[in-house]
C-alpha cells in the first residue's frame, strides 16, 4: 500500500497537459471485440483501469501492444468467451465486454462487476437491452451467462432508469446492435461525450449509426466491422478536478489537450462565481488569484448538466468559499464519503442526503485521510493541497485508478506531493 504526503500550497500555478479519457478509453478498447481487424488507439491513459481492462481483453483474444498512450489491438487464437471474476471484480466498467462479445461470439460469460464502492448501481437495463436484442440471459453463482441462437435482431429499446440514462448501459447495447440483423433504436440514450466518443469510433470502423450525440441512436445492423486507427478523446473529469483545484487554492492554471466544449456547465458555473476562464479549442486558462469567490449551487446531472464525477471535488472548492454552498446528488445520492474526512480536516458540512450544505470558509488543516473512492480521493487531493500543514492521504489505490501522472502533475503546478510507503493501511 502507498499514501500521497501533500503540502499545502500557496501558489497553484503553472501548465498541465490533461489526460485522454479514462471514461472513454474503456469501451474503445472493448469495441476491438467486435473486429478481427487491428485496432490502434491513441491518447489513451496509463492508469490502472486500463491495464486491468487489456487484461481482461488478452484471455479473449486480444493481444494488447500499449506504448506511449498508443494501444495496438490484434486478434489472435485461443479465444474464450469469459471474463472471470478475479478481473472484473476489480473494475465495475468491464461489464460493457458484454454487448460486443454476443454480437460476435454468440456467447459469453462475465462475473459481476466490481469497481468504486458508492451505492447501489445495477445493471438491469444492460440486461434489459441485451434480451430485447434476443439474448437468453441466466445469472448463476455470480455470472452472467449469455447466449443468442443465431444473431441478435435490431429492437426499439429505452434505457431511461431511475436515475437518468444509463452511460454503460448505452455503450454496451450500442455495441451490441452495430452486428445485429436489422434496426434498432435506442431511446434515452445516455449523451456523455464519452458515448459520442464510442458512436464516432464504430462509424469509422463501418458502422452505420444515427443521431449521435443526442438521446436517440438509429443503428442499422452489418455483417462485419474493419479495424480502425482513433484517438481517446481528452479527460473532462480530470481537466474539472485541476480547474476546481485552481479555483480553490486561488491559483492560476493552464490547461491543454482538453475539450472546452465538453464542459460548459462546469466552465459557466466557474465564471459565475468569479473566476476568470479564457478558452480555445484545445486549452482552458482559469485565474482565480486574489478573488472573493462566491458560493453556489449545484445539482448533479446527465450530460450537458454538472457531471457525478465532479461532485465531491466541487464540495471541497465550496468549503473554501465563504458562505453556504449547496450540493445535491440525484444520479448517485449516497456519494458522500468525503464528507467526514472533510470534516476531519476543519470542513464544515451538513449531510441531508442526498443533498449536503456547504458552510464554507473555515481554513483546512492537513490531517490524515483517506480515499474510499476515485473522486473521493481526487477531492481528498484538493484538500491537502489547499490545507495548513501536511496531508497524509491514504488508499490511493482509487485515485490512480483514474488520473495518470498524478503526482508528477501537482509537482509541476507547486503542490509538493510525494507517493511513499504507508505504515497505517
Amino acid at each position: 500500500m502507498y499514501k500521497y504526503t501533500i503540502e499545502g500550497s500557496k501558489n497553484i500555478n503553472g501548465t498541465v497537459k490533461i489526460s485522454g479519457s479514462k471514461n472513454a478509453s474503456l469501451p474503445l478498447l472493448v469495441a476491438s471485440i467486435l473486429t478481427d481487424e487491428p485496432v490502434t488507439l491513441h491518447n489513451v491513459p496509463d492508469l490502472v483501469d486500463v491495464q486491468v481492462l487489456i487484461n481482461i481483453l488478452e484471455p479473449l483474444g486480444k493481444k494488447v501492444d500499449f506504448k506511449n498512450n498508443t494501444t495496438v489491438i490484434i486478434s489472435q487464437n485461443g479465444k474464450s468467451d469469459e471474463a472471470p471474476y478475479k478481473l472484473v471484480k476489480k473494475m465495475r466498467g468491464s461489464i460493457i465486454v458484454l454487448g460486443p462479445l454476443l454480437a460476435k461470439r454468440k456467447h459469453c460469460k462475465v462475473s459481476y462487476p466490481g469497481g468504486c464502492a458508492f451505492g447501489p448501481r445495477p445493471i438491469d437495463l444492460h440486461l434489459k437491452g441485451m434480451e430485447a436484442l434476443g439474448a437468453k440471459i441466466d445469472i448463476t453463482a455470480g455470472y452472467i451467462d449469455a447466449t443468442v441462437k443465431d444473431n441478435l435482431i435490431g429492437a426499439d429499446i429505452n434505457l431511461s432508469g431511475k436515475n437518468g440514462p444509463t452511460v454503460l448501459g448505452t455503450d454496451n447495447v450500442m455495441m451490441a446492435a452495430t452486428l445485429a440483423k436489422g434496426t434498432t433504436i435506442i431511446r434515452n440514450a445516455a449523451r456523455e461525450p464519452e458515448c459520442t466518443n464510442l458512436a464516432e469510433l464504430l462509424k469509422a470502423m463501418g458502422a452505420k449509426i444515427e443521431g449521435i450525440g443526442t438521446s436517440t441512436l438509429t443503428i442499422e445492423g452489418v455483417e462485419n466491422l474493419k479495424g480502425v486507427e482513433f484517438e481517446v478523446i481528452p479527460d473532462r473529469i480530470e481537466t474539472g478536478t485541476f480547474l476546481a483545484m485552481a479555483a480553490a487554492g486561488r491559483g492560476k492554471l493552464k490547461l491543454e489537450n482538453t475539450n472546452p466544449e465538453h464542459l460548459t456547465y462546469v466552465l459557466d458555473l466557474l465564471s459565475s462565481i468569479g473566476c476568470d476562464i479564457k478558452t480555445t479549442k484545445s486549452t482552458i486558462e482559469i485565474d482565480a488569484s486574489n478573488k472573493e469567490l462566491k458560493p453556489f449551487e449545484i445539482e448533479t446531472l446527465p450530460y450537458p448538466g454538472f457531471p457525478t464525477d465532479l461532485q465531491a471535488i466541487f464540495t471541497t472548492l465550496a468549503c473554501t468559499i465563504k458562505g453556504s454552498s449547496k450540493i445535491k446528488e440525484t444520479i448517485y445520492p449516497d456519494r458522500f464519503s468525503n464528507v467526514p474526512e472533510l470534516i476531519r480536516m476543519g470542513a464544515d458540512i451538513e449531510l441531508f442526503e442526498p443533498s449536503i450544505i456547504v458552510n464554507g470558509g473555515n481554513k483546512l488543516s492537513g490531517a490524515d485521510v483517506q480515499a474510499s473512492d476515485l473522486r473521493a480521493g481526487a477531492a481528498l487531493v484538493i484538500a491537502g493541497a489547499v490545507a495548513d500543514g501536511v496531508t497524509d492521504l491514504h488508499r490511493i489505490y482509487h485515485i490512480e485508478r483514474g488520473y495518470e501522472d498524478f503526482v508528477n502533475k501537482l509537482n509541476k503546478i507547486n503542490i509538493k506531493t510525494t507517493k511513499e510507503k504507508d505504515d497505517i493501511l
